[in-house]
């Protein structure tokens, strides 16, 4: 198993910016997470495990990352999620921020019915898919690499498609040397990939309100601005008006005689 951990500053956030959801949670309080997997016709296995939370002391990002090496540590994988989730809930985290969490939860689920696996996330944690704020903010779907542009999120290293990643753990999971053959670089950037997801998860939570106008309030703002242009209007009809008349005025002086 490859396990990695990374510590990433962070700037200095702003309240007024996040994402606001029924119940307010805190930056602090959430564990941002997203998973790379295999699926064919039915979940296989968790190829990464990736999930950052935000100190607050030390303004930095606190990354957990575990990658299978071969077919047994589908399982062990699955255990370090578990043990991970728990420990989170005992340092006090309250939610899980995902992107279209569905797709993880499903296979995440799924994996550990298979194997006798008891956690029930929806009794432990708050789920916060930013996927589904931006379609209640703005009223249309969206996937993560669009919504990383809005955000003038710039990604380092190579963008890895989701199929590419699915071939690469079936084929660790066929051959437990295959790992071995991989060049160093592959496994770092799929890594690093992974990293990404879970701390640009971060910053759009943090910094929604910067980059996302809700669409009632775009309306709202937009109907202000009519409003404004429409009185705007009417002032300079009347200027004209008034100038007209003491125009009027002044023609009729010059006639009628002193």
């Amino acid at each position: 198993m490859i396990i990695k951990e990374n510590i990433i500053p962070v700037d200095e956030i702003d309240d007024k910016q996040f994402l606001k959801m029924d119940e307010e949670v805190l930056p602090k309080e959430i564990i941002f997470f997203d998973l790379e997997h295999y699926v064919y016709k039915k979940p296989k296995c968790i190829g990464v495990f990736g999930a950052c939370i935000y100190n607050e002391k030390n303004r930095s990002l606190e990354v957990t990352q575990y990658m299978i090496e071969n077919r047994k540590e589908g399982l062990d994988i699955l255990n370090l999620a578990l043990r991970y989730f728990q420990r989170m809930k005992e340092n006090g985290k309250k939610a899980i921020s995902t992107f279209s969490g569905n797709n993880d939860f499903t296979v995440i689920n799924y994996l550990f019915n298979k194997y006798n696996i008891s956690y029930d996330f929806s009794k432990e944690f708050l789920s916060i898919d930013l996927q589904k704020a931006y379609e209640r903010d703005i009223k249309t779907s969206i996937g993560l690499k669009k919504l990383e542009k809005i955000f003038d999120i710039e990604r380092q290293g190579e963008v890895i498609s989701g199929s590419n990643l699915a071939k690469t753990f079936h084929k660790i999971m066929k051959d437990s040397d295959y790992i071995k053959r991989m060049p160093k670089e592959k496994i770092e950037n799929i890594l690093l990939y992974n990293e990404q997801d879970v701390v640009n998860l971060f910053y759009i939570f943090t910094n929604w309100k910067k980059y996302i106008v809700i669409k009632e309030e775009e309306d709202d703002i937009l109907k202000e601005a009519e409003a404004n242009d429409k009185n705007s209007s009417n002032d300079t009809l009347e200027d004209n008006e008034k100038s007209k008349n003491k125009g009027s005025i002044k023609k009729v002086e010059e006639i009628i005689p002193k």
